[in-house]
C-alpha cells in the first residue's frame, strides 16, 4: 500500500488572508511540498495537469523531473496526464527521459481531462475524447515496446520505421494507472492491459465509484491477469487535518469554498465530507475514514490525499504533512497491513 500527496497545482487567493501568490511562488511551493512529503514518509507526489486558469500544471513532466533531483525515494507521478491532448509521441519521451533521471522513480496516470475547451486549443474535439484515448495510448504502449514502429490512426500524422528515444529504463516502461470518474470505457481499457486504474473519490458518492472499480475488478479478470480482487486499484481522498477536529472544520471551511471544483459542487461541506472520499477533522477521524476505502473498493494499492489547493497557505499545508506523517501513515500502514 503506497500513500501519497496529489496537487491540482491551482493559483487561488487566500479567502482568508486575501492574499494571491504569484505563479513563480506557486511553482516552487510544490517543489518544496514534495520534498517535505518524502522526509515526513509519503510514498508518492503526483501532480495534475491543466492548461487553464487558475491552474499552473502545465508542463508535469518537467517540474517532476526538477523535483527528482531535489528527492531520493519518493514516486514521481502525475494526476492526470492528459493522454487525449497529447501527442503520445512527446509522452512517450518526456516519461522516458524522466524515469532515466530519476532512476525509475515515476509512473503516470492518464485521463481524458474534464475541461471540453482545451481541446480544440490542441486540434482535438472534445466529442472525440474516447475514441483519442483509445488510440492514443494504443500509441504509447507500442512506442514503449517497438522499434522501427510502422503506426497510422485516425488522430495522428502516421509514422514510419519511428523510434521513440530515450528508450524506457532497463526495457520496462513506466507502470501506468488510468484515471476515471464514469466513464465505463476507461475501465475496460485499464483492465484490458492489466494497468493500474484509480478513482478520484472526491466530489460524487463513494458508491458512485464503487461501480466502476467493480467493472474494472470482473474486466480484469476477464481478461485473464488474475482474480477480480488481484487488480491495481487507488484512489483519492481529500484530507484537512488538525489535531483537534473542530479546529479543522473551522479553518478548512473557507477553503472548501474557495476550491476550484468544490465551489461547483452544491453541496456543503458537511455533505461532502458525509457522502465523499473528504476528511475535515482530527488524526483519528481521517484513519478512520480511510479504513472503510477496501469496503467499497476491495484491496488497495495507492491513495492519494488531495490538501493543497484553495488558496491555502503554504505553512499550513507544511503542518498538516508533518501530521499526517506522524499520526496519520503509520496507524494505516499497520492497521492495512494486519488486514490483509
Amino acid at each position: 500500500m503506497e500513500f501519497g500527496t496529489l496537487s491540482i497545482g491551482d493559483v487561488t487567493r487566500d479567502p482568508v488572508s486575501g492574499e494571491l501568490v504569484s505563479e513563480h511562488e506557486r511553482i516552487h511551493a510544490l517543489t518544496r511540498i514534495a520534498v517535505h512529503a518524502e522526509e515526513a514518509g509519503f510514498d508518492v507526489f503526483a501532480m495534475g495537469e491543466h492548461h487553464n486558469p487558475p491552474y499552473i500544471s502545465s508542463a508535469d513532466s518537467t517540474l517532476l523531473a526538477y523535483i527528482a533531483a531535489r528527492t531520493s525515494r519518493i514516486t514521481l507521478s502525475t494526476g492526470t496526464t492528459l493522454i487525449t491532448t497529447n501527442d503520445p509521441v512527446k509522452i512517450a519521451e518526456d516519461f522516458a527521459t524522466l524515469q532515466h533521471l530519476s532512476d525509475g522513480r515515476v509512473d503516470l496516470m492518464l485521463g481524458r481531462g474534464n475541461t471540453p475547451m482545451v481541446y480544440p486549443w490542441f486540434g482535438y474535439d472534445y466529442v472525440d475524447s474516447l475514441g483519442l484515448t483509445v488510440e492514443h495510448y494504443d500509441l504509447l504502449r507500442r512506442l514503449w515496446r517497438e522499434e522501427d514502429l510502422d503506426w497510422s490512426g485516425r488522430y495522428r500524422a502516421p509514422l514510419r520505421q519511428f523510434t521513440s528515444v530515450p528508450r524506457p529504463l532497463g526495457g520496462i516502461p513506466p507502470f501506468v494507472w488510468h484515471g476515471s470518474i464514469s466513464s465505463p470505457e476507461i475501465a475496460e481499457q485499464a483492465a484490458r492491459y492489466g494497468d493500474g486504474f484509480f478513482v478520484n473519490n472526491n466530489f460524487a458518492p463513494m458508491e458512485h465509484y464503487a461501480r466502476s472499480v467493480a467493472l474494472y475488478r470482473e474486466r480484469f479478470a476477464a481478461h485473464g491477469h488474475g482474480r477480480p480482487e488481484d487488480g491495481i486499484v487507488g484512489a483519492g481522498g481529500g484530507i484537512w487535518v488538525r489535531p483537534r477536529s473542530q479546529d479543522a472544520i473551522d479553518e478548512y471551511r473557507p477553503y472548501f469554498r474557495a476550491h476550484p471544483i468544490h465551489a461547483r459542487s452544491g453541496l456543503t461541506l458537511e455533505e461532502e465530507v458525509a457522502q465523499t472520499g473528504l476528511t475535515v477533522g482530527s488524526p483519528a477521524q481521517v484513519i478512520e475514514k480511510v479504513l472503510t476505502f477496501p469496503q467499497h473498493f476491495g484491496p488497495l494499492r495507492r491513495v492519494l490525499f488531495g490538501f493543497d489547493f484553495g488558496g491555502i497557505p503554504e505553512a499550513k499545508i507544511h503542518d498538516v504533512i508533518d501530521l499526517v506523517g506522524s499520526d496519520v501513515l503509520p496507524v494505516l500502514r499497520r492497521e492495512l497491513a494486519s488486514g490483509e
